[in-house]
């Protein structure tokens, strides 16, 4: 489940989808988070490039439990919507198990 963490929110109601910063290794991770059409959704972006894996699962472990599989897709281009270049997303159903890849290749 979707977790809000309020000590980082920078817009929104407390306990709501909204908006977040998160300082990491002196960058700035913005962030907004949703809950809604069923589906846990975080985008985040920095301003000069793209999050590295570090910086993503940084977020996994602030907005989602441990034991919770998020996933990133990569849609076809004729889907792409691209509002800021430099951001990723990470997407997790509500209502619905992920299929999960063999363990051993993982």
């Amino acid at each position: 489940m979707l977790r809000f963490p309020e000590p980082f929110r920078i817009a929104g109601s407390y306990g709501a989808p909204g908006a977040f910063k998160l300082d990491f290794e002196s960058r700035e991770l913005w962030i907004i988070a949703s809950n809604e059409f069923d589906w846990d959704h975080v985008s985040v972006s920095l301003k000069t490039r793209i999050p590295n894996w570090r910086e993503m699962s940084l977020v996994k472990e602030v907005f989602w439990d441990d034991q919770d599989w998020v996933i990133q897709y990569h849609p076809p281009k004729k889907d792409y919507i691209n509002l800021h270049p430099f951001c990723l997303h990470l997407w997790r159903p509500q209502f619905e198990s992920i299929p999960l890849p063999p363990t051993i290749m993982v």
